[in-house]
């Protein structure tokens, strides 16, 4: 079962510092954000609408999202009931991967020179990571880079109207998908959580 976890105090003592930009140290502590179930990215709920719809759920939600190295975050395969709204705030590049009912596939990249917003449709399977190093991208280095050796980070934020809900989300079977899209075996096979957890906890986020 999946459980929602805290990052742990001791990734803020001296030690671990040199990991850890200055910057990104001063995100997890002001928004003090925790592990979401199944998914695995570092997040925080930042505004659910008091309005509800029929079935109870927020009419809409906002929450603010981190990628990191350290600790690490992504966004593994999922897919919700409604459209999201992606927003890029500061940091390194973000990847988004799409995969559509139809069978295409779409990489997107938020970034401080790239897309800021980005909707991602309901039902088209979703993850996302850290864009690869500069190094890796044969680049000297992103805009808004870190120093050398201290951990990359991405600080977004994804809005959903009607409002997100356990109830929306289904993550992924990796095998299923890599059937389907048989391209982005590599990437699937990276970014997929495992197969026993397509669901959120009992009565999370409702």
């Amino acid at each position: 079962m999946a459980v929602l976890d805290c990052l742990p105090l001791t990734m803020f003592r001296r030690s671990h510092m040199r990991s850890i930009s200055r910057r990104q140290r001063q995100l997890c502590l002001r928004y003090h954000f925790e592990r979401l179930p199944v998914e695995g990215t570092l997040y925080t709920s930042t505004w659910r609408s008091q309005a509800e719809l029929a079935d109870g759920g927020p009419v809409g939600t906002a929450m603010l999202g981190m990628y990191t190295d350290f600790p690490l975050s992504v966004s593994c395969f999922h897919r919700l009931k409604f459209d999201e709204v992606w927003h890029f705030y500061e940091g390194t590049p973000l990847d988004l991967f799409l995969l559509y009912p139809d069978g295409r596939t779409e990489q997107v990249r938020l970034g401080p020179d790239d897309l800021r917003q980005f909707v991602v449709p309901a039902g088209v399977w979703q993850a996302g990571r850290l864009a690869p190093a500069p190094e890796e991208a044969g680049l000297t280095s992103w805009p808004t880079s870190t120093h050398l050796g201290e951990s990359r980070y991405a600080l977004f934020g994804c809005t959903m109207a009607p409002g997100f809900t356990g109830r929306c989300f289904e993550a992924a079977q990796p095998d299923l998908l890599q059937h389907l899209y048989p391209s982005m075996r590599e990437v699937i096979a990276e970014l997929s959580v495992n197969e026993q957890q397509t669901r959120m906890p009992e009565g999370f986020a409702q």
